[in-house]
């Protein structure tokens, strides 16, 4: 594990992902004249921006789209990079921070449920290849399973490394001059996981020791078409609160 020197109290990073590789998760969920576009992707925000408008266009192509939804998607993307983009520079805090990252997906015919602790001071942490190991161990053979892995721990570090932007604000504005330890309100999971982390002794990024914790481990459900359709159905009924579909034309 390596934990730069940067990453302490005293010494805040600049904005990035807290991973090897600095991709953003990006949601898309368009309707248009009754025809519903729903998708989830990781994006290198340093792409140039005509990579938007092609990825729309070849989109709009291949999932023989209306025109309509073009101009939608090129709009959703660049606005969620401008997000991205607007935290770029400034500081964040790390500190010795191990958080829990949570797994409940829906991909196809399987349910997967997992938690385990992620250590944010690992920049050389890698979702997509334990993404790829997960699948491996649990013997999951659907090609759309790792990548829905893998995106669901990006937005869960990407919501937290914007939490850290608004701690390093908070200490900047005080006026005691306090170290920014004590200054920092962890939130409910990232207090969890300050807890936890005094029971391990941590040599890797993903920590999930089996003989103390039991229940740290991931639970697999393959699901009857009858099953999936009754969920497409409460689905369709209640809205999209954000269940990971990827690549879905509906």
């Amino acid at each position: 594990m390596k934990s730069p020197a940067s990453a302490s109290w005293k010494a805040p990073l600049k904005f990035r992902m807290p991973t090897a590789e600095n991709l953003i998760p990006i949601r898309l969920d368009i309707e248009v004249d009754g025809q519903r576009y729903k998708d989830a992707f990781t994006w290198n925000p340093y792409d140039p921006d005509s990579e938007v408008v092609m990825f729309a266009k070849r989109t709009v192509k291949d999932l023989k789209l209306s025109p309509g939804f073009l101009p939608q998607i090129v709009q959703s993307i660049q606005s969620q990079l401008a997000t991205f983009r607007s935290y770029e520079g400034q500081d964040m805090y790390v500190g010795d921070k191990i958080i829990p990252i949570k797994l409940d997906l829906q991909v196809n015919h399987i349910v997967i449920r997992d938690q385990f602790l992620w250590d944010l001071n690992n920049f050389d942490s890698d979702p997509e290849e334990f993404a790829r190991t997960l699948c491996k161990d649990l013997g999951i053979e659907d090609p759309e399973v790792e990548p829905a892995i893998a995106f669901a721990i990006r937005e869960q570090l990407y919501e937290i490394a914007i939490q850290n932007v608004t701690t390093a604000r908070e200490n900047r504005i005080s006026k005691k001059g306090r170290r920014a330890a004590e200054h920092f309100t962890p939130s409910k999971a990232s207090g969890a996981a300050l807890d936890l982390m005094k029971l391990f002794s941590f040599g890797s990024s993903v920590v999930r020791k089996r003989k103390e914790w039991d229940y740290y481990k991931p639970v697999l459900d393959l699901l009857s078409n009858g099953d999936v359709h009754a969920l497409e159905a409460k689905e369709e009924r209640s809205g999209w609160e954000g269940k990971l579909v990827l690549r879905e034309s509906i």
